[in-house]
């Protein structure tokens, strides 16, 4: 008989079903990781202690936290956020890791020089294919010290505030615009930062400024967004704030109550504002999305009998992290529909465009000309065998695919959703998306029952 060590278990897979029932239910909003980044570092750099207020458990988050304690950073749960003691960094280890967080390793590159000691920067072992190097020669211009080979990962940052002067960056990826931003206020001299090239991504670099403003740094940026003046030996003031809720998050859930008849609830214990990609909102509602945002701003709904929403235009430059999921709903969108501007998200946790390519093995009828995506709306969709490629938006993106396709799609990497949204397989099954991961008690999914 064969040992144990012989059994070939079968790949663990994400199985999604056609959803059968109206969805229905509540869901709350998570808290926006992408402030939750930003202000876990300058709290951490500021004279005395910070309170953050809605604490979120998203993986890339946690990957911050623990980086910053790497780097000797006080952090804290406090109720329902966290308590950052601040003070600056004195590294507890020689490696620090990123994980297979972007924005972790784009911002603590340069602010690990203001450390005492060096510091070895590692990633999960796929994350070596992550771009770096525009910024790795911007940062050496700043005059921080760097050694790696090629332009990857594993970086070591020596001890040493920068320099300043005038860099020079390109505008693909604004996390790396933001990550000189984040680290000039410490620099010697002035630091003047020119963005070459498109720019793209925008709304990040507001938000970017608004938290450092919100710590007490000073920038200036010309009306253009293509340079930014930063004044050197600065040092960044403790505060207290309330982190808002993530719409990049909200917009699965309201992309599935979108493509099925739906009576959902999205709420949140703070105000639906200053997100970076809360202008989706204003794009499905005129796309003729019926949902309604509460007076209050703390709360969005939908009633409605699933009527796909009008195809259109769509530039994507300044949202590029919803490309994933406005493919979905391109693909049943009535008419013919476009994303411009997409071809910075292949260098996002995929190549995100190639990643939603296979939606064609859906019967998505989809062409990609190298910068912009062009759809022609179907009736229906067919399941299949999917990668995730371990992106959680891929993965969540398709399983909404899958919750109106016939049969079942599967999914690799089912576990990638934690990464950003812990709570996104809970949520979807409790609105009635029927979704399981292989050798869970339920292996398929059954569709909730119509009524």
């Amino acid at each position: 008989m064969p040992s144990e060590a012989d059994v070939i278990l079968p790949p663990v897979r994400l199985l999604v079903a056609q959803a059968q029932a109206p969805l229905e239910g509540e869901l709350t909003i998570p808290p926006s990781k992408y402030h939750a980044h930003r202000a876990l570092m300058l709290a951490a750099l500021a004279d005395g202690p910070s309170t953050i207020v809605q604490r979120t458990e998203a993986r890339h988050v946690t990957f911050t936290v623990q980086a910053l304690r790497a780097l000797g950073a006080r952090i804290e749960s406090a109720g329902e956020g966290w308590r950052v003691m601040g003070g600056g960094f004195a590294p507890r280890a020689e490696e620090v890791s990123v994980g297979s967080s972007g924005t972790t390793l784009y911002f603590l590159l340069g602010l690990a020089a203001l450390g005492d000691r060096p510091v070895r920067f590692v990633g999960q072992r796929y994350f070596r294919r992550r771009p770096i190097g525009p910024l790795l020669r911007a940062l050496k211009r700043m005059g921080v010290r760097l050694e790696y080979e090629g332009q990857h990962l594993p970086v070591t940052v020596y001890p040493g505030r920068p320099r300043g002067g005038r860099i020079r960056i390109d505008g693909t990826l604004s996390q790396w615009i933001s990550g000189l931003l984040m680290l000039a206020p410490f620099a010697q001299e002035p630091t003047t930062i020119e963005v070459r090239g498109e720019l793209n991504e925008r709304p990040y670099l507001e938000l970017t400024l608004d938290m450092m403003r919100a710590f007490g740094l000073e920038v200036s940026v010309r009306e253009d967004w293509r340079e930014f003046e930063v004044a050197p030996d600065q040092r960044p003031r403790a505060a207290d704030m309330t982190l808002p809720p993530d719409i990049g998050s909200a917009v699965f859930g309201l992309a599935a109550a979108t493509l099925h008849p739906s009576k959902v609830t999205f709420r949140s214990p703070t105000v639906i504002a200053g997100h970076p990609e809360a202008s989706v909102l204003d794009n499905l509602m005129a796309a003729g999305v019926p949902m309604r945002i509460a007076p209050d701003h703390r709360s969005i709904s939908m009633d409605h009998d699933g009527t796909p929403p009008e195809g259109g235009p769509l530039d994507c430059r300044d949202i590029p992290d919803m490309v994933p999921i406005l493919s979905v709903l391109a693909t049943r969108a009535r008419g013919r529909s476009a994303l411009g501007h997409v071809a910075h998200v292949r260098l996002k946790e995929s190549d995100r465009v190639a990643s939603m390519l296979q939606l064609r093995k859906m019967g998505a009828k989809i062409e990609f000309d190298g910068n912009d995506m062009t759809f022609e709306g179907v009736d229906r969709l067919h399941g299949a065998n999917l990668s995730s490629f371990n992106d959680h938006r891929v993965l969540m993106s398709l399983t909404v695919a899958g919750s109106i396709a016939t049969g079942v799609t599967e999914l690799s990497y089912p576990h990638a959703y934690r990464i950003s949204y812990p709570e996104f397989l809970d949520d979807m099954n409790a609105l009635g998306v029927p979704a399981a991961i292989s050798g869970a008690p339920a292996q398929v999914p059954s569709a909730r029952p119509g009524r």
